[in-house]
């Protein structure tokens, strides 16, 4: 099973958001990581076929999916952003509209929908109207439409955004039970998301895929290039204006700053391992300086 992006481009009045992106996909988790603004939508829009690109295709097992648009949309499974819900349906009842819309038999749809309930943790509260619903128990009905297809292909755009830490590490660990024998996509902006779960992690950055790889891989871009330093009695805006700052911690007699700098950037400055949220803001300190 393999899904192609070939030379994807796709422009908004003159401003180019995706600049001829071409990635060939097998079975396992992908990261999109990329600033907010920087394509992400964009480019998962385009892969299921709810936007057109200017140029380019995408290719699924060899087939062009802009002919084969119902077969494709078949074994697609797709969480938006913007995930849309009736608020006075309850989630079973949500659910089993959106199975009659896939076309699942009858018979079969129920006891498929009280399988994802119970699989996202929504067996309890699956009478219960939706707009009842907290904001991640909200994203884990998303993900049970998403997967009521059984999709080979699985979309997630920004699914996190919104959550508290104890629901984005449910998330997680949600997406990573049943990653087997399925492409999934999850494009994100928080780091973290992409570091723990991710076979491979997608760099978007300037309109272009920058770079790909296993966040140990990817952080050898920067290696040697992180420091920290103890600051005390010196301008910290000095020193962010002349460095990029990937972290900044207030201590009682200082603070600790965390910097991304092929030179030392103080003399008490110590090299530390990089880490993949260090090499994200390495990209998006080129961005801001092209």
């Amino acid at each position: 099973m393999t899904l192609e992006i070939k030379n994807i481009s796709k422009r908004y009045e003159k401003t180019t958001v995706l600049n001829n992106i071409s990635i060939a996909l097998e079975p396992g988790v992908y990261g999109l990581l990329g600033a907010n603004g920087s394509g992400k939508t964009t480019l998962m829009r385009i892969i299921c076929g709810v936007i057109k690109a200017d140029e380019g295709s995408i290719i699924y097992n060899g087939e062009n999916t802009k002919e084969k648009a119902d077969s494709f949309r078949s074994i697609l499974g797709f969480l938006p952003q913007d995930f849309r819900y009736y608020p006075d349906f309850t989630a079973l009842k949500f659910l089993l509209y959106m199975a009659a819309l896939k076309g699942l038999d009858k018979n079969m749809a129920k006891e498929k929908c009280k399988e994802l309930l119970q699989l996202v943790g929504l067996e309890d509260v699956e009478n219960k109207k939706i707009k009842k619903y907290s904001g991640g128990m909200k994203q884990r009905l998303g993900i049970a439409q998403a997967m009521i297809n059984d999709p080979k292909v699985l979309i997630l755009d920004e699914p996190t955004v919104g959550l508290d830490p104890k629901e984005r590490v449910r998330f997680r660990n949600l997406i990573s039970s049943f990653s087997k024998e399925k492409i999934i996509i999850l494009s994100t902006h928080i780091v973290s998301d992409v570091e723990y779960i991710a076979d491979e992690i997608l760099i978007l950055n300037n309109s272009k895929i920058e770079n790909r790889g296993s966040s140990t891989e990817l952080v050898k871009e920067i290696d040697g290039q992180v420091w920290e330093c103890f600051i005390q009695g010196v301008s910290i805006d000095e020193l962010t204006a002349k460095h990029l700052v990937s972290n900044q911690k207030h201590e009682a007699q200082g603070t600790v700053l965390r910097i991304i700098s092929k030179e030392a950037p103080t003399e008490n400055a110590k090299r530390v391992p990089p880490a993949l949220e260090d090499l994200y803001l390495y990209y998006l300190g080129k961005k801001a300086v092209k």
